[in-house]
């Protein structure tokens, strides 16, 4: 699988703190085997963070992308509105699961208004932008992402849940 990994954070962009979130990321794409085919850290800008999804998800590079950082209530938190119109088909069950799991980290976990869905063959997934937030997101999309991005492509993917066994 490849996979793009944006950082969307004021202050890493200007280099004013280290992309913790994003190398996050990076790690567990490398772990699972996957090849990290894009990798940015823009501002909390919503045309930037547009545009790249949009060079991203059609520029044929990556199968799936995932997005760190903006997507609180801060007043330059703009990610979900910036990827909303990227999409053509959105996926808000998921989103509502990530929100789930991370509940059990921390109550503040329903603040995130992270979108997930796809354009086109390219899943595309909003986390939030700390550490703890990208784990607890991980947990729930990781198992996941093979099977969605199988599906995108038009492959015809096992549907038994993970940790099943094949009936």
């Amino acid at each position: 699988m490849r996979v793009g990994i944006l950082t969307v954070s004021d202050a890493c962009a200007a280099g004013q703190r280290a992309d913790a979130s994003g190398a996050l990321l990076e790690g567990w794409a490398r772990d699972a085997g996957y090849a990290v085919e894009r990798r940015g850290v823009i501002p909390d800008d919503r045309l930037t963070i547009t545009r790249t999804l949009l060079e991203w998800a059609d520029g044929d590079a990556v199968d799936a992308i995932v997005t760190t950082g903006g997507t609180g209530f801060g007043p330059r938190d703009v990610t979900p509105e910036a990827t909303r119109p990227v999409l053509d088909r959105d996926a808000p069950g998921l989103a509502d699961r990530i929100r789930r799991h991370g509940e059990s980290s921390t109550p503040f976990a329903v603040l995130s208004r992270g979108l997930a869905g796809a354009r086109g063959r390219v899943f595309v997934a909003n986390l939030p932008g700390s550490p703890g937030g990208v784990k607890d997101g991980l947990a729930v999309l990781g198992p996941m992402l093979p099977h969605v991005v199988q599906l995108l492509q038009g492959e015809r993917p096992d549907h038994t849940p993970p940790g099943e066994a094949p009936s």
